[in-house]
């Protein structure tokens, strides 16, 4: 399984404008190779970097019950037929980079799940964790970096 971006590259700066400071919109995402038997799709987005200033890995998103079909996320994306948890901003759905101090690297994480998740839409990274627990049929990484301005 695959994960990319057109917005930037792994390793590379994710633009200014998927800050939380700026316009706060996730950026794209292609999704390829889902393997066969997927029943649905996670995405996690994290700040491993965020441990020191925040005294914990930051989450900025948790998306599940992802179409398994879905070979795009679009800029700004809607998650009409998927369910959004609650970032560590206290809100559901995307809250972009926002490192307090230096640069940081995010982790654009998407697994696919022979499942779908029982979980109603505000439930937090670590219950979306639990859940996947034994279910995970193939994982894929794409990792952004941003700095404060």
């Amino acid at each position: 399984m695959r994960l990319t971006s057109p917005a930037f590259g792994d390793g590379e700066p994710i633009p200014r404008r998927h800050g939380y400071r700026e316009e706060n919109v996730n950026p794209p995402l292609r999704i390829e190779d889902v393997p066969d038997g997927a029943a649905s799709l996670v995405l996690l987005v994290d700040d491993p970097d965020a441990r020191e200033p925040a005294g914990k890995v930051w989450t900025h998103w948790a998306v599940w019950n992802v179409d398994p079909d879905t070979e795009e996320i679009t800029e700004d994306w809607t998650a009409d037929e998927a369910a959004e948890g609650r970032n560590d901003y206290d809100e559901r759905g995307y809250g972009g980079p926002n490192p307090p101090d230096r640069e940081h690297a995010y982790r654009f994480r998407l697994y696919a799940l022979d499942t779908r998740l029982p979980l109603d839409p505000g439930s937090t990274k670590a219950e979306v964790q639990e859940a996947m627990d034994g279910h995970v049929l193939a994982e894929a990484t794409l990792t952004g970096t941003y700095a404060p301005s």
